[in-house]
């Protein structure tokens, strides 16, 4: 059976994506280590590592000492060769963020910015993301731009189905991109979210997204799963206690009821930092309004950890306080644990705040490397 040129172009590719991959994860490398690491033969290295540095992905850095037979050239990655940017918009806020190849953040800013729909609001949008990358000083190697969106993004009809959030139905998702000029790219904001913590793994894993609203994000061999009405993730509208607390969507007793962030920000004027200040200085009734959350959280993840039955990430807000607050849950979740008592498939997110922005920017990373 032969091997079509088609077939022998993506294998290619796939061996030139595979062995950049691998050299960004990195600091310094031989090409022997890679034929090792990527079980490819002496002759494709070569070509791919030549391929690379042709192209400025990947320099010489000096020689290795020699073990008794000639020395080996060193290898290392130009991470920054090519950057992209991503944008998380919320109904009240806009963060933007930098990330190089290897997915690291060079640059972050956060701002209030109430959210509209009239030109005026795009075209601020436009301005601060060219103010933003002018001051980088990366304007000439930028990838493109990932958007983060509050609701369901239909990429292939290129529309905003429906946004709670942004009281938002059908919108083309060019409405939210006409006045950026770079490549765009939209998104789920929780799906964003999840790619920037899921980014290096490349088997099962879920991300539970705890800010205003509950979502999260599904990981399937490594690519994110969005199933068959773009709806996989939607965990803040699974039933947590029926007939319980009114939820935003009309029905009772989601989760969304119980574990979104408002829910703790709201016993203390709103500000979910005020929240967790007052927990820090030993407040009782924040401390009992803690453990009530997090019983209700604990339900919730060992729901999803007995259906997916593979490692979890909690981020969003409240996940990004978990560190240091979560002791209690993991108790929690031992002891609700149907198997044996071990939490220790939970993790606690490691972007917080600029994890939909993050994700949003490696989505055009990604294409880069499809392209290569």
């Amino acid at each position: 059976m032969t091997t079509s040129p088609a077939n022998n172009m993506d294998v290619k590719r796939r061996n030139r994506v595979n062995t950049l991959r691998c050299i960004l994860k990195s600091d310094r490398v031989s090409q022997m280590e890679l034929t090792q690491r990527l079980a490819l033969s002496w002759p494709t290295i070569l070509q791919n590592v030549k391929e690379l540095t042709d192209l400025g992905l990947v320099r010489e850095d000096g020689m290795y000492a020699s073990t008794g037979g000639r020395k080996a050239k060193a290898y290392a990655p130009v991470r920054d060769a090519r950057v992209a940017v991503g944008v998380d918009l919320t109904a009240d806020h806009v963060s933007v963020a930098l990330v190089d190849l290897g997915g690291t953040l060079l640059r972050q800013a956060t701002g209030a910015l109430r959210f509209s729909m009239e030109d005026i609001y795009f075209q601020y949008l436009g301005g601060l993301l060219q103010r933003f990358v002018e001051a980088s000083g990366a304007a000439d190697r930028i990838l493109g731009v990932g958007v983060a969106l509050p609701g369901i993004v239909d990429e292939e009809r290129e529309l905003l189905r429906d946004s709670h959030a942004l009281g938002l139905r059908n919108v083309p998702l060019s409405r939210f991109t006409q006045r950026i000029p770079w490549p765009c790219h939209c998104l789920n904001t929780a799906h964003a979210a999840g790619l920037s913590e899921l980014r290096d793994t490349e088997g099962d894993m879920v991300y539970l997204s705890l800010d205003d609203t509950v979502g999260g994000a599904i990981l399937r061999d490594g690519a994110l799963y969005r199933g068959d009405r773009l709806r996989a993730g939607e965990f803040g509208h699974t039933t947590l206690i029926p007939g319980g607390r009114p939820c935003w969507c009309g029905k009772a007793g989601c989760l969304d009821a119980y574990c979104s962030a408002k829910v703790l920000a709201e016993h203390a004027g709103g500000s979910l930092s005020a929240f967790f200040e007052e927990l820090r200085s030993g407040d009782s009734e924040k401390r009992g309004l803690w453990r009530e959350y997090l019983e209700c959280l604990a339900a919730a993840v060992n729901n999803l950890h007995v259906s997916f039955d593979c490692d979890m990430v909690v981020g969003g807000r409240v996940g990004a306080c978990l560190e240091e607050f979560g002791e209690l849950l993991r108790a929690l979740l031992a002891e609700r644990n149907p198997f044996e008592p071990d939490s220790s498939y939970l993790k606690y997110s490691r972007c917080s705040q600029e994890a939909a922005a993050m994700g949003a920017a490696l989505t055009q990373v990604e294409a880069f490397f499809q392209g290569l």
